[in-house]
């Protein structure tokens, strides 16, 4: 299979990518709106996974050249990015394509974070909403700590939470974040469900903030 991760070459693009890389024999797409950063930070994952014994072919492109090229779109932007990047690529995903987002609307004031979804009521509704038609939307992702995802000398012990109307598409999905050591996938429902999946992230982010040692801290259900 092959997973491009668009605005691969951020936070959690950069985390998913080194984990997918390492732990799958999926093809690994790094997308950019510049190709030529998009390939470096390629090289760059390259190098990261060699370091830890794991020889991998990185490709980098422009997004949405990466995107056409995919059977899994991951859309690793922010919130007030993913509407114009869905646009940008509309013509580039078909029907067997699913489209993933891990972004989640947020304020920040002298308080912390707080959740700060868009009118239609999460973030993940506003890509299916925008999304050509045909093309599944899944919610995934939302609740990991870039940073902690990203060292791959941690071993992880997290939960995400999936939500979306296709069960098919929530199934690949599923599969893919299976497929991660120490991440374990639970479905959370339809994208009705998606605002209560998105709103544990600033509240994530408040607690490693407001406690010592729990910079990366992460979600687990028992």
């Amino acid at each position: 299979m092959r997973i491009a991760l668009l605005g691969g070459t951020g936070d959690i693009g950069q985390a998913l990518a080194l984990r997918w890389a390492r732990d799958t024999d999926h093809e690994i797409l790094v997308g950019s709106r510049d190709p030529e950063k998009a390939r470096e930070k390629a090289d760059e994952y390259e190098t990261e996974l060699d370091s830890v014994g794991v020889e991998r072919d990185v490709k980098g492109f422009a997004n949405e050249m990466a995107a056409d090229r995919a059977d899994v779109v991951v859309l690793a932007v922010p919130a007030f990015h993913v509407r114009d990047l869905v646009a940008a690529v509309a013509d580039r995903v078909a029907d067997a394509d699913v489209l993933v987002t891990p972004a989640v609307g947020m304020d920040r004031d002298e308080e912390g974070f707080h959740y700060k979804p868009p009118k239609v009521g999460s973030v993940t509704q506003l890509v299916a909403d925008a999304a050509p038609d045909g093309v599944a939307v899944v919610g995934a992702f939302h609740n990991l700590s870039a940073d902690r995802l990203a060292n791959l000398d941690v071993e992880l012990d997290l939960d995400t939470l999936l939500v979306g109307d296709d069960e098919d598409a929530v199934e690949t999905v599923r599969m893919l974040a299976d497929q991660i050591e120490g991440l374990r996938p639970l479905k959370a429902g339809g994208l009705a469900n998606a605002a209560e999946v998105e709103s544990l992230t600033p509240l994530l982010i408040n607690l490693a903030m407001e406690n010592e040692g729990m910079h990366d801290v992460g979600v687990e259900f028992k």
